[in-house]
């Protein structure tokens, strides 16, 4: 517990850094103009989709009677949208995942290595592409896993339960990964990531926590139609922003574990030096 606090301390502290704040730029920018095409030139197309796929079901005229017993009988326009927003909202943070992970977790790491960790051997045991291909592969199953359980979202507490853990489990892969890729071996890697399985499934619990606050703005936007764009992108940087803590909170704790397995101090043995 010590140690996940003192990594957290630490991240926080470095969150404000300029470097860190430039870092959140890229992965916003390239995922708010990417998704931004997308939902721009295939709103309309979308959101009837939804709402033809939403009057296939009875349970959805009940909805619209019910509203109109209230006298929200506007809401009805509102549901399709909404609905197309919830579906986006995995895709956009999976996406903004994925390039922090590629794009941003490298200048992370050796942002702290030339602060805080600057007598750390790198044995570089991963890469660039092995990064890129572990990530595709964990999100894809992420995914999978997300589809498999969507009906259980409608059943209470599955539907806040569920997301922590599909996207801790996610951030904990994905990140821990990269956080290592540089100065650990793939022996010692694999070595932290068995030992300390659990505490990084903490973290990514809890960044996933982090990241579920931003989800009220985009309810808020399907509300407010003219001010979606705005919102959106709004959205996406506090995305990226808590992303880049979690990205810093991960290598805190990830090379300081990776200290002290090479000082011995982790109660399971060193691994001996690779030639």
């Amino acid at each position: 517990m010590n140690d996940l606090l003192r990594s957290f301390v630490r991240a926080l502290a470095n969150a404000f850094h300029p470097r860190m704040l430039w870092l959140t730029f890229m992965p916003f920018a390239v995922a708010t103009a990417g998704w931004g095409v997308v939902l721009w030139f295939f709103w309309q197309t979308l959101t009837g989709a939804a709402t033809g796929w939403l009057d296939g079901w009875a349970f959805t005229s009940s909805m619209y009677r019910l509203f109109d017993s209230f006298g929200f009988s506007s809401l009805h326009s509102v549901i399709a949208p909404f609905l197309v927003v919830v579906m986006a909202i995995p895709l956009i943070v999976v996406t903004v995942l994925l390039l922090i992970a590629t794009m941003s977790m490298p200048a992370v790491v050796k942002l702290l290595t030339r602060r805080q960790y600057a007598t750390l051997e790198a044995r570089r045991g991963g890469s660039w592409y092995g990064s890129l291909g572990h990530s595709v592969v964990t999100t894809v199953v992420c995914l999978v896993l997300l589809v498999v359980t969507l009906p259980l979202w409608l059943i209470p507490p599955f539907f806040a339960l569920i997301p922590p853990l599909l996207w801790g489990w996610l951030t904990y892969r994905v990140m821990t990964y990269d956080a290592l890729a540089l100065h650990a071996s793939a022996d010692e890697r694999r070595q932290i990531v068995r030992t300390a399985r659990w505490p990084l499934f903490a973290i990514g619990i809890v960044s996933g926590l982090f990241g579920s606050l931003p989800t009220m703005l985009w309810a808020w936007s399907v509300w407010l139609l003219p001010l979606f764009p705005v919102v959106a992108a709004a959205t996406i940087w506090i995305y990226a922003f808590i992303l880049v803590f979690s990205a810093l909170w991960f290598a805190h704790y990830c090379l300081h574990a990776l200290e002290r397995l090479r000082a011995g101090t982790t109660g399971v043995p060193a691994l001996p030096v690779q030639s």
